[in-house]
Formats: structure tokens, C-alpha cells, sequence
């Protein structure tokens, strides 16, 4: 196993960074997510883990050895595109075995992978067929057992499941997260779905506009965002941002941090935390969506939109007025200016 680090590397476009001072490090045997936005950057940092665009500025390591200026072959890695990359005239078998066959790998070797990769793939008795006689999931398999014979010790993936359907992707994930953690594989995972970020990564790199938002564990990414950005991309339905003015207009009992301005604080507060009470902060009720094990009561605060999500049916419509109640110790706090947390002292 080995790790994978970044340092302070960018990528310019014609004066343009798009990937700008990214430092990250993936530990030996780590599931790393990079999640953001389409254009913030996560897909070119992939491609320069792989070598497949060169560094404006910075430095690449891969197993402690400086891989910058390295070409994609001298650096260790197998990569599964979003695409898949399939050859439609080959075979499963040919597909999955044609990159050893291009590093001239004795057949005895080569069959020995095949089989192993087949096993652990469920793709035994496919392997004859042509892609087109696949499935998407099935295809998906292919794309992962090329990745799987060459032994590679660091695999990249480019948002693999995006092709896939709804279902087909949450037994994708458990398959793809089984299969790291079972070979010991280094991975880093592009994804803009936060769910599979969530499941499956042991951190998350969560980028904007080419620079990293946060970089912390699952957990931490949701319990103590960074900023405004990051509470309001992670978590669904995402995370209630209000000003504390506006709470403070609807009737709300809050005490903001000492020593803080008032007027520059925002407040942050998951949905599923806020409740509905007969008295609190007033509100008035925009829409109510029903899905069965709970509801989402979307409101207004003062202009601002809030939401609540609560356990069964809550019997609400349109254009009632509701109040909310909200509990201090679960808070979370941003300047207005920064968009920045701030962490009480």
C-alpha cells in the first residue's frame, strides 16, 4: 500500500487557475473523495494525480517518491473513467487483460489475474460477451477488473456510477468501497454526489473554484462545516443558513456568541433538528412535500427560506403560519462577510 500527497499543487488555464494551491494527502489503504460542483476543479485534479495534465506549480508524490514529472505509466496507478473505455469489438476478457497483454505479461500471468479479477467481479460467465451484450453495472465490473489486474497500488476513479441508475448505484458504491478495503488499494474517488461521498470515503476533499473548501472525515464535514458552502453542499435536504437578525425579527430567543456583532452573524441549523412548536419564531409556510417516513415543511423567516424536516405526516399547507423552534446547543455559526465559521470562544 501506498500513499498518495499533494503539495500547493496548481494548474493554470491561460492565466485561469483551475486547480489552485491544492494540498491533500491520501493515507496507504485510504478511500479519499474529492466532491464538488461540476467545474471546481476535482476532475483536473485527478488527472494530475494520473499524469494526464502537467502541473503548472507544485508537487506530486505517490509512495513518498516525487511523481511530478512523471509520465502515467511510471507512476503506479490504474484509473476507471466515467466512461468505462470499453473496447466494443473485445471481448470481456480481452478488455479487462489489455493492458497487460500491451506490457507483454507472460499468458500464465495474465490468466491468474483474469481469473482472480473474475471471481471477485462476479463476471465468470461473461467474459465471452461484447460490452454491447452488457448491462451498465455489468460494464461497470469491466472497467473495474482492468483496474484490478494490474495491480496497480493506488487506483483513481472519475466519477464511475454517473452513467448508472439510482438503485444500480447504491449497490455500486458498496461493491466498489468492499472491493478497496478487501485489496488494500489506495483511492481516490471524483464524485459531485455527496451521498456517495458520504458512504464511501474515509475523507472527503470538498473543492470550489478550484481550491479545497475542507478536507476532513464524513462526519466532521457535516457536524462542523467550514463555511456557508460546505453546510449548505453537504446534507440533504441541506442545511437552514439565516440570518440572525431575521430569527431575531421573527420572535426567536437567541443569544449570539459574546463579544460578536449581531448584525454580521448568520446561523446555521440542520433541518431535521428544527422543530415546529406553538410558540418560537414565526414563519409562514411555502410548501409541504410528504415522503413517507418524514416531512418537509419548506418556510419562509422573514423573507428567508427555512426548512424543517420532521418524523411522519405533519398536517400543514400552503400559506399557514407555523412557529420554530430551534435549540442553542445546536447552532452553527458564520460571519456574513467571509461566509466562514465561527467558533464560539
Amino acid at each position: 500500500m501506498v500513499s498518495v500527497e499533494l503539495k500547493a499543487v496548481s494548474k493554470n488555464w491561460g492565466g485561469t487557475a483551475a486547480v489552485d494551491q491544492v494540498t491533500f494527502t491520501v493515507g496507504e489503504g485510504k478511500l479519499v473523495a474529492l466532491l464538488g460542483p461540476s467545474g471546481c476543479g476535482k476532475s483536473t485534479t485527478l488527472r494530475l494525480i494520473a499524469g494526464l495534465e502537467d502541473a503548472s506549480s507544485g508537487v506530486i508524490a505517490i509512495g513518498g517518491k516525487d511523481v511530478t514529472q512523471a509520465p502515467p505509466s511510471g507512476r503506479g496507478i490504474a484509473m476507471v473513467f466515467q466512461n468505462y473505455a470499453l473496447f466494443p469489438h473485445l471481448s470481456v476478457a480481452e478488455n479487462i487483460l489489455f493492458g497487460l497483454k500491451v506490457r507483454k505479461l507472460g499468458r500464465a500471468e495474465r490468466d491468474e489475474r483474469l481469473a482472480r479479477a473474475a471471481e471477485i467481479l462476479g463476471l465468470g460467465a461473461l467474459l465471452d460477451r461484447k460490452p454491447s451484450q452488457l448491462s451498465g453495472g455489468q460494464q461497470q465490473r469491466v472497467a473495474l477488473g482492468r483496474a484490478i489486474v494490474a495491480r496497480a497500488p493506488v487506483c483513481l476513479m472519475d466519477e464511475p456510477l454517473s452513467n448508472l441508475d439510482a438503485q444500480l448505484r447504491v449497490e455500486m458504491r458498496r461493491e466498489i468501497r468492499e472491493l478497496q478495503q478487501r485489496l488494500g488499494m489506495t483511492m481516490v474517488y471524483v464524485t459531485h454526489d455527496q451521498v456517495e461521498a458520504m458512504t464511501m470515503a474515509d475523507q472527503v476533499v470538498l473543492m470550489r473554484n478550484g481550491r479545497i473548501e475542507q478536507d476532513a472525515p464524513p462526519d466532521e464535514l457535516y457536524e462542523n462545516p467550514a463555511s456557508i458552502f460546505v453546510a449548505r453542499f453537504v446534507g440533504t435536504p441541506p442545511m437552514n443558513v439565516v440570518p440572525l437578525t431575521a430569527l431575531l425579527a421573527g420572535g426567536g430567543d437567541i443569544a449570539p456568541p459574546p463579544g460578536l456583532d449581531p448584525a454580521r452573524l448568520s446561523v446555521g441549523i440542520r433541518p431535521e433538528v428544527s422543530e415546529l412548536a406553538e410558540n418560537g419564531i414565526a414563519a409562514e409556510v411555502v410548501a409541504v412535500e410528504y415522503l413517507g417516513a418524514d416531512t418537509l415543511i419548506e418556510a419562509r423567516i422573514d423573507g428567508h427560506p427555512f426548512i424543517v424536516r420532521r418524523p411522519g405526516k405533519v398536517r400543514a399547507l400552503a400559506g399557514d403560519k407555523v412557529y420554530i423552534k430551534l435549540s442553542q446547543s445546536l447552532l452553527h455559526w458564520f460571519d456574513q462577510s467571509t461566509e466562514r465559521r465561527v467558533v464560539p470562544g
